[in-house]
C-alpha cells in the first residue's frame, strides 16, 4: 500500500466514531496493516477474518460500512454482499479485488455494492471510497430526518388550526345563544356564573347605549365600565360611524366585526365583536348583548401555521431532491422547484407520463407498494427528463396518512446519481479496456517476435524474398499497434476539438492515400470520388482524419474476408447547404441484422482475433464530438454503405 500522508479524512474525530468500519479479509497481514491505516485516520475498526466470522458480528452490531476482499476461503466477498444487502438495504460495502477479479468486482457492482478497489490498495482510493459511503449515509439519515421532522410539524400545526377553528365555531354558536336570553336581569344574580367562566368579553347594553353589566374577565382586563357609555372601551371609531351595539339597536338583529378596544392599562387588544339583540314583549330591541373575543392569541397561531408553511415550502423547493406529491390515482398533485425543472409539470398530469414517459404505470409501481402497505419504498430506476434524456435516479417513497392513519397519498423523494453511475460504468469499461487490450497487444508482440526473428533469419541465409516479406509484415503489426494505442489514448483521455477549416476533397484524398497500401495488398480496388465545388468543412484533421480512415480500412478488411472476386472500396463526398456528406461503399461480405445492432458497442468484433472491438466504437465517439452522425446499410454477402453526416461549422453553444 502506499504512504498515508495526504489520505483524505473527515473534519473531526466525533464524525468518523458515528461510522465504525468491519474489515474482512483472511489475510492477516492485510487485516493489521490495514487497520493501523484507518485507525490512524480516526476510524473505529474491528477486522474478521471470514464472511461466515462476519455476518455473526454484523447481527450482533449492524456496521454502517463494511470493506472486504473478495477472494476468500469459504464465503466470498460477493456472498457477504448478499448477505449483509438482505440484512440491512442501508449498509456501505467496498469491495477490495486484485485484477483478476474484475468481472466479480462489477457483479458486486450489480449487487449495490458502494465501490471496488483494486489491489494493491492506494490510500487516497481508500479514503475518497471511504468518504462517498459516508456521504452517502450522512444523505440517507438527512432525508430521514427532513421527512420525520416535516410529518411532525405538519401534525403539530394541523391539531394547533384545528383548535382555533374550533374557537372560531364556538363565536359564531355564541349568536344563537344569545337569542335565548329572555331575561337580562338575572345576570346580576347566580347566573351571572355562567358568563364569568366563558373566555371573552361579555357587556350588555340598554337602548340608551349605556353599559348595565360585564363578566368578571371584562372587569379585570378592560374595567368596570358599567354605568360607562357603550362607546368607551373602544379604541377608533368604527367602521361607517356605527359601533356594534349601535348598528345591532338601529338594525334589530346580530351582526359580528372587528374592532380594536382599550385594556384599562392602556393596551390596545384586537377583538372581534359579536352581538345579539334582546327583545321586549313589543318586539323592540331593550338589551343588547355583546361579546368579544380576543383575537391576539388566534392571530399568533395563524401568523406561527404562516410562518411553518412558508419554511416547509422553502424546504420542499429548495431541496436538492426531486420532491413530489401523488395521488393514489398516480395523479401529480404538487412538485418541488427541482421536478419542475427536469420533469416539467402539468395539471392532471400522471407521474408515469412525467417520471417515465409512459402511458401506464410502471411495472412493480413503488407508490402502489407503498399506499398498499403503508410503508416506505426504495429503489433506483432510470427515467427520462422532459428532453427524453435518460437519469438515474435513487427513489424513496413515503406514505401520506388521513385523519384516519391511512395511506392517501404518497411523497416521492428522487436523487439524481447518474454522475456516480456514469463514474462506475467508466471504471468498469476502462478495466474492460484493460482486460482486452492487453491481449491484442500481446499478440502483436508475439507477432513482432515471429517477424523480427524471420528478418534476422533472411539476413542471415542472404533470402531477400523472405526479408522483404517479413519487413512487411513489421510494417503490418507496428501500424495495428500504433492504431490500437492512439484509439485507447482516445477512448481514456477527453480532448478539446481543434478546429481548422478543411478542403473535404482534400480530406478524401489524403484518406485514400493512407489506406493504399493496405487496399493494395488485399487486391482491393480503391476509388476516391469528390462531387462538385464542396465548399468547406470546420473539423479537428487529426481526429477526423482517423475516425475516416478507420471506417475505410473496415471496408477493406470486409472485402478481403470476402470469397467472391473483384473487390472495391469508394469513398465519395458530397455537399449540401449545411452539411457535408461523406459515403464508404464496400462490396464486400456485409453484415447480419443483430452484427449491425452492435456495430458500434465497445469491446464487439466481427473479426475474432483480428479486431479489438474499440475502433469503430471511437470513430462514432469522434463524429459525434463534431455533431454529426453515422448511418449503416448492410446486406449480408452483399457489402455495406457508412454514411458520414457532419455539419459544415461546429456549434460554439
Amino acid at each position: 500500500m502506499n504512504a498515508t500522508q495526504g489520505h483524505p479524512v473527515m473534519d473531526t474525530t466525533e464524525v468518523l466514531e458515528q461510522y465504525p468500519i468491519m474489515l474482512v479479509d483472511d489475510e492477516k497481514g492485510v487485516r493489521t496493516v490495514l487497520g493501523l491505516l484507518l485507525r490512524d485516520a480516526g476510524y473505529t475498526v474491528h477486522a474478521v477474518a471470514s464472511g461466515e466470522e462476519a455476518l455473526q458480528l454484523f447481527a450482533e452490531k449492524s456496521y454502517p460500512i463494511v470493506i472486504t476482499d473478495i477472494r476468500m476461503p469459504g464465503m466470498s466477498g460477493i456472498d457477504l454482499l448478499r448477505h449483509l444487502k438482505a440484512l440491512s438495504s442501508d449498509v456501505e460495502v467496498i469491495l477490495i479485488s486484485g485484477h483478476a477479479d474484475l468481472d466479480v468486482a462489477i457483479q458486486g457492482l450489480q449487487l449495490a455494492a458502494s465501490d471496488f478497489i483494486t489491489k494493491p490498495i492506494n490510500d487516497d482510493m481508500l479514503f475518497i471510497a471511504l468518504k462517498r459511503a459516508i456521504e452517502r449515509l450522512d444523505m440517507r439519515a438527512k432525508l430521514k430526518a427532513y421527512t420525520a421532522n416535516l410529518e411532525r410539524l405538519v401534525e403539530e400545526k394541523t391539531a394547533q388550526l384545528v383548535e382555533v377553528e374550533r374557537q372560531l365555531a364556538a363565536r359564531q354558536a355564541v349568536d344563537g345563544f344569545a337569542f335565548g336570553l329572555k331575561a337580562i336581569s338575572s345576570l346580576m344574580t347566580g347566573d351571572q356564573q355562567a358568563f364569568n367562566e366563558l373566555p371573552c368579553f361579555i357587556a350588555v347594553h340598554n337602548r340608551f347605549m349605556e353599559i348595565v353589566a360585564v363578566n368578571e374577565l371584562y372587569r379585570e382586563r378592560l374595567g368596570n365600565l358599567v354605568g360607562h357609555p357603550s362607546w368607551e372601551p373602544y379604541a377608533s371609531a368604527a367602521e361607517g360611524g356605527f359601533l356594534p351595539v349601535e348598528r345591532a339597536i338601529r338594525e334589530g338583529r346580530g351582526a359580528r366585526s372587528e374592532h380594536v378596544v382599550r385594556g384599562k392599562d392602556g393596551t390596545e387588544i384586537p377583538v372581534l365583536v359579536h352581538t345579539a339583540p334582546i327583545l321586549n314583549n313589543d318586539g323592540e330591541v331593550e338589551l343588547v348583548l355583546e361579546l368579544s373575543v380576543d383575537e391576539r392569541e388566534s392571530r399568533r397561531l395563524r401568523e406561527e401555521l404562516r410562518v411553518t408553511r412558508e419554511r416547509f415550502r422553502q424546504l420542499f423547493n429548495e431541496s436538492p431532491c426531486h420532491i413530489a406529491v401523488i395521488s393514489k390515482d398516480y395523479t401529480l398533485l404538487e412538485a418541488n422547484k427541482n421536478y419542475r425543472k427536469t420533469f416539467g409539470f402539468g395539471a392532471g398530469k400522471k407521474c408515469h407520463e412525467l417520471f417515465a414517459g409512459s402511458s401506464a404505470p410502471c411495472e412493480e409501481c413503488p407508490i402502489q407498494t407503498t399506499l398498499t402497505t403503508g410503508q416506505n419504498k426504495k429503489f433506483e430506476k432510470v427515467v427520462l427528463d422532459r428532453e427524453g434524456k435518460p437519469i438515474n435516479m435513487l427513489v424513496w417513497t413515503a406514505p401520506l396518512l388521513d385523519t384516519s392513519g391511512k395511506p392517501h397519498e404518497v411523497i416521492e423523494m428522487a436523487l439524481d446519481i447518474t454522475e456516480l453511475r456514469q463514474l462506475q460504468d467508466r471504471l468498469v469499461s476502462l478495466g474492460l479496456l484493460m482486460g482486452s487490450t492487453a491481449h491484442g497487444i500481446k499478440g502483436m508482440l508475439t507477432a513482432l517476435d515471429g517477424t523480427v526473428y524471420r528478418i534476422g533469419s533472411g539476413i542471415a541465409k542472404g533470402d531477400a524474398a523472405r526479408t522483404q516479406d517479413s519487413l512487411k509484415d513489421l510494417r503490418q503489426t507496428v501500424t495495428r499497434l500504433r492504431k490500437l494505442v492512439l484509439d485507447i489514448l482516445y477512448f481514456t483521455k477527453e480532448r478539446a476539438l481543434e478546429l481548422s477549416t478543411i478542403d473535404p476533397a482534400e480530406l478524401v484524398r489524403s484518406i485514400a492515400l493512407t489506406v493504399a497500401d493496405k487496399a493494395r495488398d488485399a487486391d482491393v480496388v480503391l476509388t476516391p470520388r469528390a462531387d462538385g465545388n464542396l465548399g468547406k468543412l470546420e473539423a479537428d484533421y487529426a481526429i477526423l482524419h482517423s475516425a475516416m480512415v478507420n471506417l475505410v480500412e473496415n471496408a477493406v478488411d470486409a472485402c478481403q474476408a470476402d470469397a467472391k472476386p473483384n473487390h472495391e472500396v469508394r469513398i465519395e463526398v458530397r455537399g449540401e447547404a449545411d452539411s457535408l456528406i461523406f459515403c464508404i461503399r464496400d462490396n464486400g461480405i456485409g453484415m447480419s441484422d443483430s452484427v449491425r445492432a452492435k456495430l458500434f458497442t465497445l469491446f464487439f468484433s466481427s473479426k475474432g482475433s483480428g479486431g479489438t472491438g474499440i475502433g469503430l466504437y471511437i470513430a462514432r465517439q469522434i463524429i459525434t464530438q463534431h455533431g454529426g452522425r453515422i448511418e449503416v446499410e448492410s446486406s449480408l454477402g452483399e457489402g455495406s454503405c457508412f454514411t458520414v453526416i457532419l455539419p459544415r461549422v461546429q456549434s460554439r453553444f
